[in-house]
């Protein structure tokens, strides 16, 4: 193929098996699991569809005594999980793609909340598991626990086959397997054959090699997924040390290592800690080590980044998890030379909280990630017009963008009315905070997309009042007005406006956003600049990333700076993206001072008071300003002025999206104007609008 990427579409041998491409959908969680396999299964397929040409499962339970919940993960106990399973390696095989099984048993990660057997591990231990404090320890494997737990990966394999999976895993990475947990020294402490030396301690998983490969080789391949560093030192793996040394010894046993680095708040670090590619330095000597293909991931969303992994011998597979969520045809369209038409991925890990937060997963670039089965929807393919209707979208930012680029894919006129100057709304302004530059691909990308359309017409600096709307005859309307932070400090904690809120040097976020650089020395009067002093107290009821943001913005412009929060962590919502800890470090690390578990119960002029929500003891802070981060207020005024035109006939419909309807995430202003665009002039659903996967009885 004349194509500059055309290494990417070059097929590769898998042991008995041939991937049609370079593109691996490395395994990964998605909050479907067990439960919603035919959820599960739709959104494998469109991968499949999509192009990549290999996709693989998130972590399958092998065994009762392995078991994650309140985790929703893959489970194949005995051949009653078989079915579920194969639905999925049905799907992917439908568009010619390989479907790969990652089999786990846990150890100490799994607490057995709903088995309540022990879990067994290579020590006794508390697990980590579940909660990460559950009051739960393992069981130290005996001889027959190991040659139980061998024989039930061996049993699963069996079932993997019949299922119809072509690639099966022995999986130690993440210290999320007991595998990886004999391999650490850390937690073997055996005198055994099974401890002591490397050899030793690699024993099991070389067991789990050979007798998956004896008992489905023939016909699927054997995968290692390994992580060669765990980022800890020598306390841990490293891929100078015994990362490399593991490699260097079971080199040609596997058909293919899919190599990365441990924890999962280390493997899918988001955009804000690190950028693309960012494993290839730990990762890059295994393929000096073996002949077997081998995959790697780094948030991959650039082609030429990817032929130069392939071409400097880095890795032979592009694994993806994050990328192929935001754009699962993201293959096909680089094949197509289509590369202005990826939806990049912005590594903002909200796709992670499927999992962490037991529900489907979704996507702050895709909003059909987890709708294929239950909604219907396909990320590239909308159903088209159903009348030359025009609609008028006022407010363009992440809602009002997907709608507008939404409803122009179907064919319809729109109209897409912004009030300031730049497109994007509230990403726009957040983007430019520290680490989120990437997050502009959220605009850029609807930007580009409407750029293609005839049809969609875009007027920035265009304010429009309810009575300007209905003067221009327009019959359908849908308000993305967004939505403002609230000044007062009333949120989730506080229900009253904090005393004092309405003195000099007290801001929202948004006060802060529309000032640049040189002027958010307003935080400051002119006394107080002259002698240096700068203490400015942020007080966080949010709990998502805008606090901590802001206060590292703060504290990098020489602010001392203290953070005052409700919750028992700073940023507590972001353990779900598995940041908090990076950001509690790294504010740790400028000097910010964390007052947990805390309100701010009145500003005065020169001080704050706190209290402690526990102790409910109080005291006080120095303060030169004072940033309030707690609810939002919706802009729906423009919305409830039109409503009584939309009552008495003037305009056929009125919709409000977004923000504007109830702040929330990124990812659900987005989805809240995709799903506006796929109901217009669509008939109503009485009931549940969504498909739901219910148990037959």
């Amino acid at each position: 193929m004349n194509n500059p990427y055309a290494i990417l579409f070059e097929t590769v041998r898998i042991g008995p098996v041939i991937a049609p491409n370079r593109f691996y959908q490395a395994p990964h969680c998605n909050g479907f699991g067990y439960r919603m396999p035919q959820g599960l299964a739709a959104m494998r397929g469109m991968k499949a569809e999509g192009g990549w040409g290999v996709v693989c499962t998130e972590e399958v339970e092998i065994h009762a005594s392995s078991d994650l919940s309140p985790y929703f993960e893959g489970r194949l106990w005995d051949d009653d999980d078989i079915p579920a399973l194969a639905l999925m390696a049905e799907a992917v095989h439908q568009h010619g793609s390989l479907a790969g099984i990652e089999l786990a048993y846990h150890g100490y990660n799994a607490p057995n909340l709903y088995a309540r057997l022990p879990s067994l591990a290579p020590i006794s231990m508390g697990t980590i598991g579940g909660s990460g404090y559950d009051p739960v320890q393992t069981r130290r494997m005996d001889k027959e626990d190991i040659r139980a737990v061998r024989k039930w990966h061996r049993q699963a394999a069996l079932r993997a086959r019949r299922a119809g999976f072509d690639i099966v895993y022995c999986y130690a990475a993440h210290g999320m397997t007991a595998a990886m947990q004999f391999i650490t020294k850390r937690f073997n402490d055996r005198t055994d054959e099974y401890g002591g030396s490397l050899e030793n301690r690699v024993r099991f998983l070389r067991e789990l090699i050979e007798e998956t490969k004896e008992a489905v080789g023939d016909k699927c391949a054997v995968a290692v997924r390994f992580a060669v560093d765990e980022l800890i030192g020598a306390e841990g793996i490293t891929h100078q040390g015994e990362g490399h040394d593991v490699v260097a010894m079971l080199a040609e046993l596997p058909d293919l290592w899919d190599v990365n680095i441990s924890g999962w708040s280390n493997d899918s670090v988001t955009s804000r800690f690190e950028k693309e590619g960012q494993q290839e330095k730990y990762i890059s000597f295994v393929k000096q080590l073996t002949t077997k293909p081998v995959v790697g991931v780094g948030r991959y969303t650039s082609p030429d980044s990817m032929v130069a992994a392939i071409k400097r011998g880095v890795m032979d597979f592009i694994g993806a998890a994050r990328p192929s969520i935001a754009d699962p045809f993201l293959p096909n369209k680089i094949k197509e030379e289509r590369v202005e038409d990826i939806r990049e991925c912005i590594g903002c890990n909200i796709c992670v909280t499927g999992d962490t937060r037991f529900v489907p997963i979704r996507c702050t670039q895709n909003p059909t990630m987890g709708e294929e089965w239950r909604r219907g929807w396909h990320p590239e393919i909308i159903s088209p017009k159903k009348s030359d209707q025009e609609v008028m979208i006022v407010g363009a930012g992440p809602a009002g963008l997907e709608a507008a680029r939404a409803l122009g894919q179907r064919g319809y006129d729109v109209t897409l009315l912004e009030r300031r100057r730049e497109l994007g709304g509230r990403v726009i302004r957040e983007a430019a905070l520290p680490g989120l530059n990437e997050w502009r691909r959220l605009v850029d990308w609807r930007l580009t997309q409407i750029k293609k359309m005839k049809k969609v017409a875009v007027y920035p600096s265009s304010p429009m009042t309810a009575e300007e709307i209905l003067e221009t005859d327009v019959q359908n309307v849908i308000v993305a007005t967004g939505a403002t932070w609230r000044g007062d400090g009333m949120g989730r904690t506080l229900r009253k406006p904090i005393p004092g809120h309405d003195l000099q040097n007290v801001f929202s976020p948004e006060d802060l956003m529309e000032m640049n650089m040189e002027s958010r020395s307003l935080l400051l009067n002119p006394r107080q600049q002259a002698v240096g002093v700068q203490n400015i107290v942020i007080y966080d009821d949010d709990h998502f990333y805008m606090g901590g943001v802001l206060a590292e913005l703060l504290a990098g412009q020489g602010g001392i700076v203290s953070l005052v929060t409700p919750a028992p962590l700073v940023s507590y919502w972001s353990q779900f993206t598995l940041e908090q800890e990076r950001i509690q470090h790294r504010l740790m690390k400028l000097g910010v001072k964390l007052y947990p578990q805390t309100v701010l119960s009145e500003i005065r002029n020169d001080c704050v008071r706190l209290k402690n929500m526990v102790s409910g003891e109080g005291m006080e802070l120095p303060r030169d300003g004072v940033l309030l981060v707690s609810d939002r207020i919706p802009n729906d005024s423009l919305y409830h002025a039109l409503k009584p035109a939309l009552e008495v006939g003037k305009i056929q419909s009125l919709r409000i999206i977004g923000d504007a309807e109830a702040p929330n995430i990124i990812a659900q202003a987005v989805f809240s104007g995709h799903l506006a665009a796929r109901e217009f002039e669509e008939e109503k659903v009485e009931g549940t609008p969504f498909k739901v996967e219910r148990m037959t009885i």
